[in-house]
Formats: C-alpha cells, sequence, structure tokens
C-alpha cells in the first residue's frame, strides 16, 4: 500500500508560525488530519488579527516541546511530523519587527547580532553552556523526535515521517554563526538517533528529513522579506545563468577564491546529497555569502508544499533536501522567477 492511498494525519510543532501555517494549510488541502502544538496554543492569525477559513479545520493545542507529557499523547498513529520551531536572532525582537514590518526595528536587531563575532555572544550561554540558539534550533527538535520515536504508529502503516526544518548557511555575518552551528548539530543527532531505532526490531522505522531552504518570504504575511528576496533572486539567476556566458568571475567565485577551501560550492540539487555526518559549516564566512549569492529564495508557500509533498507521495526522500531538491519535489526545475515559483504552490 503506498502512502498516497492512506488517510495521513500530521502534528506541526509550531502550526500557528510563519511555515507552520503553510505547512497546516497545505496539508489540509492534501485531505491530512492536522495537529499543531505551540507554547500558546492559539490558532493562526494573519499580521491584521483576521482568522482563515482553514484554521477551523486544525487541532490547536498548547504544548512545550521541551515537556513530551504535554504533546505525547497527540503523537500516537500520526504517519509524520514536522518540526518548525526555531530562531534567527538570539532576543525573538526581530520576529515582532518583521511581522509589524518595523524595518528600523529589523535592522537594529541584526547589527545588534553581527556586532557580536562570528559565534555570537558566549554571555547568552547559561552555565551549562546552553542558550536560546540551543534550546530552540536544536534541543526542541531532539525531544520531539525522541518522543515520537516511542509513540504508536499509523495502524494502516508501521513507517512514520520525522521532518525537521533546517537552512541554507546564508546568513552570516548578519546571523551569528551558532545559527547554523546549532541547526547542522540537530540534523547529525537526529540522524544518529534515527539510524539506531531503525536498527532495533521492536521499533517502528522512521524516515528522517531535513529541508534546508534559504530566505523564506511572502510579500503579504511578511512584506519586509520581499526586497531581500527580490535581490537574492536576481543574483541566483546571474549566478546559474550568467550573460552571454561570459568568462568573467562571478561574485561568488571571487568570494570562493578568498577562502581558505576556494573550491567551488557543488550545486546542491539531489535529494539527500549531503551526508548528515559530512563536516557541519564551512569556517569562512564569505562561504556563508557566496552562498546567499547563490542560493535562490522561496514563497514559505513552496517550501510548505514540498513538506506535504515529502510526506504523502515521496517516500524515497530522506536526509538533506536543498532548494534544488525542494523545487524539484514540487515539480519546478531551473532557475526561474519568483512568479514562477509561487505558480506552483497555490
Amino acid at each position: 500500500m503506498t502512502t498516497n492511498a492512506l488517510r495521513q494525519s500530521i502534528l506541526v510543532v509550531g502550526g500557528n508560525g510563519f511555515l507552520g501555517s503553510a505547512v497546516c494549510r497545505r496539508a489540509l488541502a492534501k485531505g491530512m488530519d492536522v495537529t499543531s502544538i505551540s507554547s500558546s496554543g492559539r490558532p493562526f492569525t494573519t499580521p491584521k488579527g483576521h482568522s482563515p477559513a482553514w484554521v477551523d479545520k486544525v487541532q490547536w493545542k498548547a504544548a512545550s516541546a521541551f515537556d513530551p507529557s504535554s504533546y505525547a499523547p497527540l503523537l500516537e498513529n500520526k504517519t509524520a511530523v514536522v518540526h518548525t520551531l526555531g530562531i534567527l536572532l538570539e532576543g525573538g525582537k526581530y520576529k515582532s519587527a518583521i511581522r509589524n514590518g518595523d524595518l528600523i526595528g529589523l535592522l537594529s536587531s541584526f547589527i545588534g547580532a553581527s556586532g557580536l563575532g562570528s559565534r555570537g555572544n558566549p554571555l547568552d550561554k547559561g552555565a551549562n553552556g546552553v542558550g536560546e540558539y540551543e534550546k530552540m534550533n536544536r534541543d526542541s527538535a531532539l525531544r520531539v523526535f525522541e518522543t515520537y520515536a516511542t509513540s504508536t504508529p499509523p495502524s494502516t502503516d508501521n513507517h512514520k515521517t520525522f521532518i525537521y526544518v533546517s537552512a541554507e548557511d546564508i546568513f552570516r555575518p548578519f546571523v551569528p554563526r551558532r545559527y547554523i552551528d546549532t541547526k547542522r548539530e540537530a540534523e547529525r543527532e537526529i540522524a544518529r538517533m534515527c539510524k539506531e531505532n531503525n536498527a532495533s526490531a521492536a521499533s517502528s522505522p522512521i524516515r528522517d528529513v531535513f529541508v534546508r531552504p534559504g530566505l523564506m518570504y511572502h510579500p503579504h504575511l511578511r512584506p519586509l522579506t520581499t526586497p531581500m528576496a527580490t535581490f537574492l533572486d536576481l543574483s541566483s539567476n546571474l549566478h546559474h545563468n550568467p550573460p552571454f556566458r561570459l568568462p568573467i568571475p562571478l561574485p561568488s567565485n571571487i568570494l570562493r577564491s578568498m577562502t581558505a577551501n576556494s573550491s567551488k560550492r557543488e550545486p546542491s540539487t539531489q535529494l539527500g546529497a549531503v551526508e548528515a555526518d559530512a563536516p557541519a559549516v564551512e569556517p569562512s564566512v564569505l562561504s556563508s555569502m557566496a552562498n546567499a549569492l547563490e542560493v535562490p529564495p522561496m514563497h514559505v508557500d513552496t517550501v510548505a508544499d514540498a513538506i506535504v509533498t515529502i510526506i504523502q507521495s515521496r517516500p524515497d526522500v530522506r536526509g538533506p533536501v536543498s532548494v534544488g531538491g525542494m523545487r524539484e519535489v514540487v515539480g519546478w526545475h531551473g532557475h526561474g522567477s519568483k512568479g514562477q515559483e509561487h505558480a506552483t504552490a497555490p
């Protein structure tokens, strides 16, 4: 029996957030039963406070990712879990700036973060060396995975899927390195635990998937993301389709030539092409800047579409999934415009 033939039920961790709400909406459109957990348990609302019609079809539950007892019963018989929690900057002020369209507040958040050094402020960590990045980007996902691994699988299919929303390394130096480091740490630890789980005859098999979007944008929900998405889209097109194929060095190549490892970044378009136990992050911040010039932005609905498609009809996909891989999943090939991309994710 294929996964398409099943009535699927998923749990979205952070379903009332930017990406989480898009996943909920797309999953409902595909006929799935959807449950969301968040610290507040409140349903998704638009920046203007409106509640879309689809919100009434989601089960909204209050739970803490760090307290398995608050959500363990909700994991029973779930086809998949999608973990969308995470922070780009510590402190949380940048999120309200993005929601409110506060450009000055957003710039202030990024300037403050970039001024703390490439690895962020070590004083932000507690006595045990765990700060907001470690808790939200890494530990929350590990606790949810551990709990999901012990839950009862769907009665019609013994397999389960855990999707962790990771990221491409494109935000340095504006975002401290600990952001991407904790994302990669979560990937490696989930992969390790998944391998151990699947080696046990007493456990239900789990498929681990790590989606790695770059910049996610939405012109209405996150209008401040649109100008940067437009710039990155143009840059990506320039790098993947150089004008007249002139033999001139492109900006990303110049940046890479200035790093200790000057090898060109391999286009990451295959699904699961990067092993989770590979080296975590290229040390040089110039590599991250070069990635930003090459990796196209994605409409948040396209990322959600890829996630739901992987759950529903692509059981072959596992491990890291790059921007190119997500585009392949939703059936869009090449490096077109943002308008083309949005058309694949209604």
